[in-house]
């Protein structure tokens, strides 16, 4: 999809004003006092418009309407981000965890409840993305996009790619890149063996690790947001990743093409959220409001190819966009999507293990075999030295010459 940049520059101006009102005008539901607050947001990587391209900087213009100033960072997986949170040090306003983390932080007391008077632009939301599993009371959290994953491939090297099994050929082996994060990595596993992406019996977990294993000498190296620069450069020619994201790499390279794959595939929803130890929690409502409204909902998506939870946003969003089958699948396709839930402490640890596992060897177990050699024979090595040592110096002491 090539993003329709004259397309963007007729009608930006008149688009970015009204945001603007509109948004001033839904910022006074919060106290006075946050309009010289600056809140702490904490993002997934590459996930709003920045203002490139000629795009709007949602960022920018959040505090050109409310006077609320942003201090934005960004992290890499859902994973990385509970780690963030849970070993503490820092304080985040606002969030946009995955739904099977936000049910996990819900149930660890981890997020504060919203106040939807703050939020008024919740009404947009469309129902179903509301009453969900992992926020079925509606308290937590307020949904920012929709997507998919699926397989990215590079034409000119990989043909005829309707699965997961893909990922496993040893025709583009060293050209593979794979998730580095375990849910992710596991989904496709259970998904080629035929199980439950929320499977919680160790013996299927340890199935899935081992065909991780297995897949482990064609694999490139294990990325997140790495694999953006690999992919378009041709450094690698196929990967799992979200399907948003592939419509920003196919911009940059027209040879990229996207799966969803037979077995099924995992699909998302993306939500902020507020963090129980936030400090500025009616600025960091100001935010959420903000970006679940219509018009900044639509210029902020059209920049980053993910679907929007707000069908009104697809008013002010391009046609190419709104019409693409990547980010807007048949009911057909999306029959196949599944949802990952959240898992018990104990089977969330067992992945994590085996996760640590996966990356720590290989599929034959060389790697430990050799390793073990060698650091047996160094340390055969050093115990001679000293022995040779222990020799020569008592010679010395016995008065005996080299």
């Amino acid at each position: 999809m090539k993003r329709l940049l004259s397309y963007r520059l007729r009608r930006a101006a008149a688009l970015f004003m009204f945001a603007l009102i509109l948004a001033a005008a839904a910022s006074c539901a919060a106290s006075k006092d946050t309009s010289s607050a600056t809140i702490n947001v904490y993002n997934w990587g590459q996930y709003i418009s920045d203002g490139s391209d000629g795009y709007i900087d949602v960022n920018a213009a959040f505090t050109e309407a409310t006077g609320i100033n942003v201090n934005y960072m960004t992290y890499e997986s859902n994973e990385t981000l509970y780690t963030k949170l849970k070993t503490g040090g820092s304080s985040y306003d606002v969030i946009i965890p995955s739904d099977y983390m936000i049910a996990r932080l819900i149930g660890e007391g981890m997020l504060a409840e919203l106040n939807f008077d703050n939020i008024p632009n919740y009404q947009y939301v469309d129902e179903q993305y509301k009453n969900t599993a992992f926020d079925p009371e509606n308290r937590y959290s307020v949904p920012y996009t929709w997507g998919s994953v699926g397989i990215i491939y590079n034409t000119k090297y990989v043909k005829d790619v309707t699965g997961w099994e893909a990922l496993w050929n040893e025709d583009y082996a060293g050209k593979i890149l794979m998730f580095d994060n375990p849910r992710d990595a596991f989904g496709i596993a259970e998904f080629m063996l035929g199980l439950d992406i929320n499977t919680e019996d160790p013996a299927s977990l340890k199935a899935a690790a081992d065909l991780l294993v297995a897949q482990k000498p064609l694999v490139q190296s294990y990325v997140m947001d790495q694999i953006f620069a690999k992919m378009q450069r041709e450094e690698a020619w196929i990967a799992p990743y979200y399907a948003g994201d592939y419509l920003l790499m196919v911009q940059e390279n027209e040879a990229l093409a996207f799966c969803f794959p037979e077995e099924g595939f995992n699909l998302f929803i993306d939500a902020m959220c507020i963090p129980a130890n936030s400090e500025n929690k009616e600025a960091a409502e100001a935010y959420i409001n903000f970006l679940c409204s219509p018009e900044i909902s639509g210029q902020n998506l059209d920049y980053l190819g993910y679907s929007t939870p707000v069908s009104a946003a697809k008013e002010y969003m391009s046609e190419e966009l709104t019409q693409n089958e990547v980010a807007y699948p048949s009911e057909e396709t999306l029959e196949r999507g599944k949802v990952f839930l959240t898992l018990s402490t104990e089977s969330t640890q067992l992945m994590d293990s085996l996760w640590l596992e996966v990356k720590t060897t290989d599929s034959s177990g060389s790697y430990l075999l050799w390793g073990g050699i060698v650091i047996v024979v160094i340390a055969a090595a050093l115990v001679l030295i000293m022995i040779m040592r222990r020799k020569k110096l008592a010679k010395r002491r016995a008065g005996y010459k080299k």
